[in-house]
């Protein structure tokens, strides 16, 4: 649910293949917003309005339903993303009970639910924050909605965002997207381009070479 997140997506997709082999390549969820029943304050809602429109402005291809922010009584923003963060780890725990695991399908579910999560929020005007939109989206993605809500409910599930959370900021993790290079006990954080990957193999290869 963070929304340059979303605008950093494709160019991400155009790096991943391009990394050194020897690297593995790790996605942790940073929490961003805490749950919470209270509705997001209108100042809250022109913000992330305005941050969407200059997302649409910077970054070629992207574009959101401004209806989420129009329609705001009926969408019910509110300031939490936790539930979406679970319902991508309670996804995941279907990767890793899927006897039939290889290489490719490891995080098969996990992105499949990334996708829903994005999709429905910035171009359904459906509000991630619900549990109820969360167990739909499990459904579209071919989950069992009653194995997916305990999944969500779970205590470890909890623990696992938590320990993420934790992991993020041991790295100084404080805005989003981040991408940082761990090199044996060492994080190096490389700076983000919105519109291609070449600055950022760049900036990874030159950090592994000074190693």
């Amino acid at each position: 649910m963070c929304s340059w997140c979303y605008a950093f997506k494709p160019v991400l997709e155009q790096l991943r293949p391009q990394l050194p082999e020897e690297l593995e390549f790790i996605s942790l969820l940073g929490g961003l917003a805490s749950d919470t029943d209270s509705p997001m304050p209108a100042e809250m809602r022109q913000q992330l309005h305005a941050t969407w429109q200059r997302i649409e402005q910077k970054v070629p291809g992207i574009q959101f339903n401004f209806d989420f922010w129009n329609d705001w009584q009926q969408t019910y923003p509110r300031r939490a993303t936790y539930p979406a963060c679970r319902a991508v780890i309670a996804a995941h725990s279907f990767d890793q009970k899927n006897d039939k695991k290889d290489d490719n399908n490891d995080h098969k579910y996990e992105t499949l639910m990334i996708n829903a999560i994005q999709k429905a929020y910035y171009q359904q005007a459906l509000n991630p924050s619900d549990n109820s939109v969360l167990i739909k989206l499990a459904d579209s993605i071919g989950l069992n909605e009653q194995l997916f809500h305990s999944e969500l409910q779970a205590e470890q599930t909890q623990h696992e965002l938590e320990k993420q959370i934790a992991q993020c900021r041991q790295m100084n993790v404080h805005s989003y997207p981040s991408l940082i290079l761990k090199i044996d006990q060492s994080f190096w954080p490389v700076s983000i381009n919105y519109l291609n990957p070449d600055s950022m193999l760049e900036t990874i290869n030159m950090l592994l070479n000074f190693e």
